[in-house]
């Protein structure tokens, strides 16, 4: 696999990469950073969700906007990251905030990041080495090279509604996409034409990622050589499945960031239903 490293190969090149700690929880902010402070892969460092990985929340944008790109490459030169580092990220929630991590790494132009497969639990339950002491980073400087393709703006989102040359994809849970219930936003539904595919069944029961085979089961209906532009209600469970699809060989893949908590603060958008 491409974008996703096995356990064992990482205990074997832990003093050649940076490791990156994602561990976070939307209910609980902090819970991420404790568990950080109590144990993690040795010589990782953290990167929160809301601290790191976004921006400022405002009128549009969605709940997790990028943060600024000065800021954000500031905070990897910090953690001791350049274009030739090595970066390998996890968590604990199935590699949603890893994969998160790894699609802004992307964005940002750094073509070596990688997500840890079935994250922080199986590392330790598997015996490997833990620590609970915060590594000292020599700084280096990171340079971005943004690839602006990688992403959408909901007006670009707008106009591929029914273009049969785009496929749009909705990451969250079938009965969030079907309107039938809706715990976060104020607003239920899906962007118009857009077809259900949940983040969580990239994983398998073990909480690994499924194979290279059942990840394309998973998207055979879609043309590998059109458009897929993914969403999911804040721009980072739609991440998962944006590293499936490169996983099995999709070129044109693109995160519409914002996501659903971007899409319902324009008044004039539509709402698809499956009620």
């Amino acid at each position: 696999m491409n974008h996703i490293v096995e356990a064992s190969w990482l205990r074997d090149n832990l003093s050649n990469v940076r490791v990156i700690d994602c561990r976070f929880e939307l209910g609980n902010p902090t819970a991420g950073l404790l568990s950080y402070l109590g144990d993690h892969i040795p010589g990782a460092l953290y990167f929160d969700l809301n601290q790191d990985m976004s921006g400022k929340v405002e009128e549009h944008g969605g709940r997790h906007p990028l943060p600024k790109i000065d800021e954000f490459c500031d905070k990897l030169s910090a953690a001791g990251i350049d274009h030739n580092t090595t970066v390998i990220a996890y968590d604990d929630q199935g590699g949603a905030f890893a994969s998160r991590f790894w699609w802004m790494l992307s964005y940002l132009g750094h073509k070596k990041v990688s997500v840890l497969n079935g994250g922080y639990s199986l590392w330790k339950q598997n015996g490997n080495p833990v620590t609970s002491e915060i590594p000292m980073m020599q700084k280096k400087t990171f340079v971005p090279n943004i690839l602006s393709d990688l992403l959408v703006s909901m007006q670009e989102v707008k106009e591929r509604i029914g273009d049969e040359n785009s496929t749009i994809i909705d990451s969250r849970e079938q009965i969030r996409y079907d309107g039938i219930e809706e715990p976060i936003d104020i607003i239920g539904g899906h962007i118009p034409s857009a077809i259900n595919a949940f983040w969580k069944e990239g994983l398998n029961d073990q909480g690994t990622w499924k194979s290279i085979d059942e990840q394309q089961q998973r998207f055979s209906q879609i043309d590998k050589q059109k458009e897929v532009i993914v969403y999911c209600g804040s721009g980072v469970t739609a991440c998962p499945n944006v590293l499936a699809l490169k996983e099995v060989g999709f070129k044109d893949v693109k995160l519409y960031l914002g996501s659903w908590s971007d899409w319902i603060t324009y008044n004039d958008n539509p709402v698809g239903t499956n009620e």
